[in-house]
């Protein structure tokens, strides 16, 4: 046993965060209840809310470990990208890459924002996908700057593209009941989205 409870308590955390997102990926989000994840982990309920007071809290943390993984993932991918096009391409397939890793994390955010009432998770999500939409309208504007894109492009229209473009491909992917085919098919879609954005080859 650990000597330090904080570590054994976010060490659980971690576990239980990771057990919410794959079961995710077999099940509605909204219909998965404690009581699942306390099975899945073989744990009783009780165990399960030491480390989290609610089933909300649990939603939001998970929140919270998509924010920081994606966006680590997406900026490392823009960063050592040598031009803001490049850093484009490579935040597109860093994105469908950790969809594929994830695919509880996709079902997640859609859930999420798909619940009608507001929400300190729902809206945590909103602010994801603002801070999002805001890095890639930053990127565009650097390729239209660099003269790698049309000079006419809308930059926070072509951001909602992007993102829409990875969510039709998730979507895809989830009816489809796989995600071994999303980096392929997503080769395609994002040299459609580059030719719209006027791309120089």
């Amino acid at each position: 046993m650990s000597s330090n409870p904080r570590q054994s308590t976010e060490s659980r955390q971690t576990e239980i965060i990771a057990t919410m997102i794959r079961l995710s990926a077999e099940r509605c989000p909204a219909d998965i209840t404690t009581t699942d994840i306390a099975k899945a982990m073989s744990l009783t309920q009780g165990a399960l809310f030491r480390h989290f007071a609610s089933k909300e809290a649990i939603r939001l943390a998970v929140v919270e470990w998509i924010e920081v993984h994606l966006m680590l993932e997406l900026l490392a991918a823009r960063d050592r990208s040598p031009d803001a096009l490049a850093a484009l391409k490579a935040m597109f397939m860093a994105h469908v890459g950790f969809a594929k890793a994830y695919p509880g994390a996709p079902r997640l955010i859609f859930g999420e924002l798909q619940q009608p009432a507001e929400s300190p998770v729902k809206q945590r999500v909103q602010q994801i996908m603002q801070r999002y939409r805001q890095n890639l309208s930053q990127t565009l504007a650097s390729a239209m700057e660099a003269k790698l894109i049309r000079a006419d492009v809308d930059c926070p229209s072509a951001a909602a593209l992007f993102l829409g473009a990875i969510q039709g491909l998730v979507i895809q992917a989830m009816l489809s009941g796989s995600t071994e085919q999303m980096e392929q098919q997503a080769v395609g879609v994002l040299n459609l989205y580059l030719a719209g954005l006027g791309a120089k080859p």
